[in-house]
């Protein structure tokens, strides 16, 4: 009984490392090489989740600019959890890079979470980008700044799961609808949510924050820094729910996950 339980920790052992390393082989073949040819796509990132943030300076007079920090952050994220799983699975699919790894011993997991971290790791200097011109502003501190990336990377796990579970059931979609579906999905939780701006504009409809991963985190993160106010029961509430929301998107997706 003792041999059998030790042999069957060693496994699980083995499993894990073997998880956590095909995960980080796949996205260093989806991050690296795409940094390497092309070094400025980071910029690109950057720009185009900061292009509502000229809008609010020239309507606004930049009275929303510290909100709309916290909603370019909470877009790059949710923007890179639904196009790691959809986009890069379609291209992936196109170019038969997925059938290469169906004939090896990878788990669709692992793909997942491959795929999903490669540009997670693209985005982080977006995000030190945004943090640092937040920080200039004396609302970003050290203290704060833990619970905004306990946030963001919830959301990111909560919109990457729930975009790859899309995939699976679009298997027989083409590449460039899948593409579309990325776009329209990104765009539907990042600028129809409250994201860029705060909650309190949807007056009674406000609750509706609560519904998608990227608002509620944009709730939360605005709350931590200080721009709107939360008690700390509406804390609880928000972090359950967000927590309960990704951990359903999670079991959902390794369920239903299929290559």
């Amino acid at each position: 009984f003792c041999l059998s339980r030790g042999l069957g920790d060693v496994y699980k052992r083995q499993t894990m490392s073997k998880f956590i390393k095909d995960s980080l082989i796949i996205a260093w073949m989806k991050s690296f090489p795409d940094l390497r040819r092309n070094p400025l796509m980071i910029i690109v990132v950057a720009m185009i989740t900061a292009i509502p943030l000229f809008f609010m300076v020239i309507f606004t007079g930049g009275g929303m600019l510290l909100h709309g920090l916290v909603g370019a952050m909470v877009s790059t994220i949710g923007f890179v959890g639904v196009a790691s799983a959809i986009g890069e699975i379609s291209w992936d699919r196109y170019i038969k890079l997925r059938e290469m790894m169906v004939a090896m011993p990878v788990h669709p997991l692992s793909y997942a979470m491959g795929i999903a971290l490669a540009p997670l790791v693209l985005s982080i200097p977006t995000l030190v980008l945004f943090g640092a011109i937040a920080s200039t502003w004396g609302v970003f501190t050290p203290a704060n700044a833990l619970w905004t990336i306990a946030a963001l990377l919830i959301c990111w796990a909560s919109t990457s799961a729930v975009s790859f579970l899309i995939s699976t059931y679009m298997i027989k979609a083409s590449p460039w609808l899948l593409n579309q579906v990325s776009n329209i999905l990104g765009i539907g939780l990042v600028f129809l949510p409250p994201v860029y701006y705060p909650e309190t504009m949807l007056g009674n409809l406000s609750w509706i924050s609560l519904v998608f991963p990227t608002s509620n985190a944009a709730g939360l993160i605005r709350a931590y820094l200080g721009l709107s106010v939360l008690s700390p029961e509406n804390l609880i509430i928000r972090w359950l729910v967000l927590i309960v929301m990704t951990t359903v998107f999670i079991v959902l997706t390794s369920v239903k996950a299929r290559w």
